[in-house]
């Protein structure tokens, strides 16, 4: 079984709907502070007890148990999803249309999930699980290099080709790095309340950029038949030292853990194969010869007998040769006649 957390923004509320939400939403927060019941629904309040040991943060969302959460599918005019939410005063519970940022599968079995308020409006972030979908029979490879200056570079190892290189990702770092300069000047006028509001807007952008890079990177998968191959994160680290403070920090603050998450579990929701390897000397090896080069600067590779690349594309093509080779040394294999429940039936890759 695999899971995932489906975003469903609360529409259409009416004055009474909304005055449940908030009734019961601010009783949470008040049992969390204080320790004293206005009237919570037992159910949510056992939810807090189980969940909430240590309180330190301004609001919390209202868990809500599996069995007490109803998800339908009704055509109206207001929303085509409605949920059930158990609320106090409310016998048979509160219905609310929702607006998920996907479709609900065709089947699937709900988790716990959350009601949060963020800015003024209701989320309800609805955990689905559902049975993980049969791994394809793979085809092809395709590498991702996380690097610093494109958060990622993709390119497919085809019938021993590499071919569709792309560059995703580009815009990240310029959000982070408007941001980080508009905090500094905030910060110099003690204008807390609005750096608080500026970190929000940024991760929002990121997130976004994120999801829609990690969405077109399986989906290509997919279309090539491909299994995903990504490098270890810790490399990502090291690849910053002695580089600078500034560099430092650029590389430290760059989303590269929360995108190679958005891309697993998109994977696996999907069944795409994806393995992880370690990238340790691909940014710094000639994907043609093998021999050691040089980057005099951060986009360019330069080989002694090969030439110039891409530097992210150099490595990109480095990571899909070394995850080829993991794949049939894993297997105790050569050649392309893999066959491992991690990447499908039969898979016919060229090495």
């Amino acid at each position: 079984m695999t899971s995932k957390t489906i975003r469903c923004g609360i529409v259409g509320l009416t004055n009474i709907k909304r005055g449940v939400l908030d009734q019961e939403y601010n009783n949470l927060q008040h049992y969390l502070a204080t320790g004293e019941n206005l009237g919570l629904y037992s159910a949510n309040k056992q939810q807090a007890d189980r969940f909430y040991k240590k309180i330190k943060a301004k609001n919390y969302p209202l868990s809500i148990r599996n069995d007490l959460l109803k998800i339908e599918k009704q055509a109206t005019q207001i929303a085509e999803y409605w949920a059930r939410l158990p609320m106090k005063g409310r016998k048979g519970g509160l219905w609310v249309a929702l607006k998920p940022h996907c479709s609900f599968p065709p089947t699937f079995k709900i988790r716990e999930s959350k009601l949060v308020l963020r800015n003024g409006n209701y989320i309800l972030n609805i955990c689905v699980e559902v049975e993980t979908p049969k791994i394809y029979q793979a085809q092809s490879i395709l590498a991702i290099d996380l690097g610093e200056r494109v958060i990622a570079t993709s390119v497919a190892l085809v019938d021993d080709a590499y071919i569709s290189p792309k560059f995703y990702g580009r815009s990240v770092r310029g959000i982070r790095r408007h941001y980080s300069w508009l905090r500094k000047r905030l910060q110099e006028k003690s204008l807390r309340e609005v750096v608080r509001r500026v970190g929000n807007t940024e991760k929002r952008k990121v997130k976004d950029q994120l999801h829609k890079i990690s969405r077109q990177i399986v989906d290509e998968a997919r279309e090539l038949k491909a299994v995903i191959v990504i490098g270890d994160l810790k490399d990502i680290r090291n690849s910053a030292k002695g580089k600078g403070r500034r560099f430092n920090r650029i590389v430290g603050n760059m989303p590269y853990f929360t995108l190679t998450q958005m891309i697993a579990y998109k994977a696996e929701w999907v069944g795409v194969p994806l393995v992880k390897i370690n990238e340790r000397g691909t940014s710094h090896t000639c994907h043609k010869c093998g021999s050691a080069g040089k980057r005099p600067k951060q986009g360019l590779f330069v080989c002694g007998t090969c030439g110039q690349y891409n530097a992210d594309l150099n490595g990109a093509k480095n990571i899909a040769k070394r995850g080829l080779q993991a794949i049939c040394s894993e297997m105790g294999l050569r050649g392309s006649a893999l066959n491992s429940n991690l990447i499908g039936e039969a898979p016919r890759i060229q090495a």
